[in-house]
């Protein structure tokens, strides 16, 4: 095979980025060859051609203009694509042969930074996880903010733990090491569960401590201690280092706001909380407008709306840092004025981390600088309005604002107020800014008349009335003579050329006029790019200035969004400590209140702690209002320990360490997994990872199996919760199995609620009003009936009702199988009992003055179920 060197070019840059589609550039043209033209002209709907190379058979090609690639990167990164750029990167004319060609950038899912193709409201993040056995460091980057995370997960549910992880950033890029690929049921979860692109790391690169190194020369305030905790952070984040640098293929400046973590330094939310409370987006459509942050989201600035993002995925536990924030926003719902003044001002400042972001990694245009310049004319206001703030957060936030009046002034003197797009067709310096611009856009601006004026010279001069000044690509400009004046021609004429019936002439004035005008367009252009490589550079050696101002403002843009919805929807300032306690009066559930058009919102009341009021059993039918009220609880809780105020006339938060909700299940038919196999899943984590400073939500236990597995497995589940010595938390536990409101009773820490409702008639009214006490009727055929299920249906479910309450035939089976329960307990006990005797034991004296006709089910199994463990020890 006897390849054409460019095509021998195109395999050698090919082979070093096998998994990207390359855009290989030709002239006006990124071109695309084999396999990622076949792929390409697909996805992106263009014409497959063909180009001979020196194979036997055309290569398959397909191309795109240059000056639109964006457009198409960024279709075939949605389609889940990395696009490698391939560029010219020598001057043409200056080759002897091939041009000199190289990939610049590799554009990824994570890695994105064009503003066309992210969601200002969203941060993108990337993910590096080392895996090591059972343990994970993981490092988080947001390319375009210069954002860095890094933590490792090391003990306990590691898995859960890193899936919790996943979900509190949702990255668009994974980037894992094999170690993490062989675990095949975790590779898959994670590939189902998250829309994420998975990109593989070489294992040929994972060299520890090549790796530690590289992170210790980016990140000056590394944390190394003695016991490891911290290495597997560094080394996912050397790899990510790695990965960006291969990448971009720049100095990675801007990513200097590092900070190592653990993971219980902020409320910890599992995956399947976050969906079921709806905090960034709705379950059902993925939108936000009907999601928690729909409702608090009043922020000005894209800046403010991404933290506000990142505060309701990682609430605060520390009291203090939690205060601040609510001492912040009280501030600014008390100083409305000045929060309106500020609001105004922030509305007019665009998205300047990010635009830093783009400084940095050289994809700056003009029309950037100004929207900069902009936004930095608004900053001595806001600083001036903050001044009247004095709560700690405030202030200090003021006096992070850097007003960068020369980065403002350096703009301001240099650049046009209407530049093109384009940085490398000229008209992007203002006049007066530099001599030489000036110089030559004169020179191509006065060009012409100086030639006409030189050319009525020359006819005065010599007499020469016909003779004209014209100019060709190849002698440039010239004097034309007919042969009918050659008597006129002065001596100081240079022949240049003759024709058949004229000659052409130079002189010397004429040759510097020629070499002023000349290229003056080109020279001004590639003058004017160099002035603008030169300003960029030079606001992008103060990164550290403007990401401390950034960072201030996006945090008094989300204050004040507080301050702006809790003066519109009423909410109260709460009182938050470490109690233990919550306690709402009047709380209200913030997403559907703020949609409920005609009706008014029921309030309820709340009351939690660590000692009488653990677990409350709520009883009533469905539509009542159950989850509802059991997702304010948390939703509440949540919004306190972000600083924003709570729905509710009253609130008390004790600090909540996590959240747990199960509140519904659907089938896993991708893993093979029923409703009742996905519930139970869910349950173990919660019991597993649960601490007595957790808040949980757990909605009907137990109902997907049959009614006695179902409430005995409620029945433990809430024993196991309210035993201080396993978990002891606040919890809400909603169920349809009457039975439970028994243990109210029987356990200390619990009590019992139910939903009111309203019977007129045949037809129920739900008060969505929840009061101590417990249900005694479901309601259920008062539901279906609303639900719309068909009248004739509805009748006859309530005949044979009747009749199962005429022959008392439902309470029969109910006995029956608490009978057959009871006497396979019995048996067992015999079982039991003449296993004792042959052990010589005297606990026998302990069963046969045991009562056993008076014990529930489930306690005749834990009773036999002690006696074993009893004896075996025995």
């Amino acid at each position: 095979m006897n390849l054409t060197p460019m095509m021998q070019q195109y395999f050698e840059i090919k082979n070093q980025y096998k998994d990207c589609i390359l855009f290989f550039r030709l002239g006006d043209f990124y071109e695309m060859f084999f396999e990622d033209a076949i792929k390409a002209s697909k996805e992106l709907e263009i014409t497959l051609t063909g180009r001979d190379c020196g194979m036997e058979e055309r290569a398959p090609m397909c191309g795109i203009p240059f000056h639109s690639a964006e457009n198409y990167i960024s279709k075939l990164i949605e389609k889940g694509f990395k696009v490698a750029i391939c560029e010219q990167v020598e001057d043409v004319n200056a080759s002897k042969g091939i041009v000199k060609r190289d990939v610049v950038r590799v554009v990824t899912p994570g890695t994105v930074i064009e503003s066309s193709m992210l969601n200002e409201k969203v941060n993108n993040y990337i993910m590096a996880i080392y895996n090591e056995k059972n343990s994970y460091g993981i490092a988080i980057a947001e390319i375009t903010t210069g954002e860095f995370y890094a933590a490792s997960v090391l003990y306990g549910n590691t898995k859960s733990k890193l899936i919790d992880e996943i979900s509190r950033y949702n990255p668009s890029e994974l980037l894992v090491n094999e170690n993490f690929l062989n675990d095949k049921s975790l590779y898959k979860h994670v590939k189902e569960k998250f829309n994420s692109y998975i990109s593989i790391v070489d294992k040929n690169i994972i060299n520890k401590s090549d790796l530690i190194e590289r992170a210790k020369n980016n990140f000056k305030n590394l944390i190394i201690d003695d016991d490891n905790t911290y290495e597997y952070s560094i080394i996912s984040s050397g790899i990510l280092l790695w990965y960006l640098e291969n990448t971009q293929k720049v100095n990675l400046d801007h990513i200097k706001n590092f900070k190592q973590y653990k993971l219980e330094e902020y409320m910890i939310i599992d995956y399947s909380s976050r969906r079921n409370l709806e905090l960034t987006e709705t379950l059902r459509d993925k939108k936000r407008k009907g999601s928690l942050i729909g409702v608090l989201d009043r922020t000005k600035t894209s800046m403010g709306a991404r933290l506000l993002k990142k505060w309701i995925e990682q609430p605060l536990i520390n009291v203090s840092d939690i205060n601040e924030r609510l001492e912040a926003v009280m501030e600014f719902k008390e100083k409305y004025m000045i929060r309106n003044e500020i609001r105004d001002n922030l509305k007019k400042v665009y998205d300047i981390e990010r635009l830093m972001g783009k400084f940095v990694l050289g994809k700056v245009n003009c029309r950037d600088l100004i929207s900069f310049k902009e936004s930095l004319k608004q900053l001595p206001n806001i600083k001036k309005i903050m001044s009247e703030c004095a709560s700690y957060l405030n202030s200090s936030n003021r006096e992070n604002i850097d007003t960068l009046d020369d980065i403002f002034f350096l703009i301001e003197k240099s650049i046009i107020d209407e530049p093109p797009i384009t940085i490398k067709e000229g008209n992007i310096i203002k006049d007066g800014y530099n001599s030489e611009v000036d110089k030559y856009r004169t020179a191509s601006k006065e060009g012409k008349d100086w030639i006409k004026e030189f050319e009525k010279r020359e006819r005065e001069a010599t007499g020469i009335k016909n003779l004209k000044v014209k100019y060709n690509r190849i002698f440039g400009y010239f004097l034309e003579v007919t042969k009918s004046y050659f008597s006129l021609i002065p001596k100081n004429y240079i022949r240049k050329q003759t024709l058949s019936n004229c000659e052409r002439f130079i002189t010397d004035d004429l040759k510097k006029i020629e070499e002023t005008i000349l290229g003056a367009e080109e020279k001004v252009i590639k003058l004017e790019y160099d002035i603008f490589i030169r300003i960029r550079d030079s606001i992008a050696s103060q990164v550290e200035r403007v990401k401390l101002t950034s960072n201030s403002l996006s945090k008094i843009d989300v204050i004040c969004s507080f301050s702006e919805v809790s003066e519109r929807e009423n909410y109260k300032c709460p009182i938050v400590d470490e109690s233990g306690i919550i306690k709402l009066v009047n709380g209200r559930h913030p997403v559907v209140e703020a949609f409920l058009q005609e009706e008014v919102f029921v309030p309820n009341d709340t009351t939690l702690d660590l000692s009488d009021n653990r677990v409350a059993i709520i009883t009533g039918p469905n539509m009542a209002g159950k989850s509802t009220y059991m997702r304010q609880v948390a939703l509440i809780t949540l919004m306190a320990q972000i600083g924003c105020f709570v729905p509710a006339d009253d609130a008390t938060i004790g600090i909540v360490d996590r959240i747990f909700t199960r509140v519904g299940a659907s089938d896993d038919l991708s893993s093979g997994q029923s409703t009742f196999m996905v519930e139970m899943a869910e349950v173990a984590n919660i019991l597993e990872n649960s601490t007595e400073n957790s808040l949980l939500i757990l909605d009907e236990i137990g109902r997907g199996t049959s009614t006695f597995d179902g409430l005995s497995i409620a029945w433990a589940v809430i024993e196991y919760i309210v035993n201080k010595e396993k978990i002891g938390a606040r919890t809400l536990f909603a169920t349809h199995y009457h039975e439970l409101s028994e243990l109210e009773d029987k356990i200390k820490g619990i009590k019992n609620y139910c939903v009111l409702v309203q019977e007129k008639g045949e037809d129920i009214i739900f008060l969505r009003k929840i009061e101590r006490g417990g249900a005694d009727d479901s309601y259920g055929i008062e539901v279906a009936k609303l639900a719309g299920v068909p009248r004739s249906v509805i009748d006859r479910a309530k005949e044979i009702l009747n009749d199962l309450e005429d022959n008392d035939l439902g309470k029969k089976e109910i006995k029956s199988k608490k009978k057959n329960r009871l006497i396979e307990g019995q048996i067992d006990l015999f079982k039991l009992n003449a296993e004792i005797r042959d052990n010589g034991s005297d606990i026998i004296e302990e069963i046969k003055n045991k009562n056993i006709e008076v014990l529930t089910p489930i306690e005749a199994l834990n009773y036999i179920y002690d006696l074993q463990k009893r004896v075996k020890k025995g």
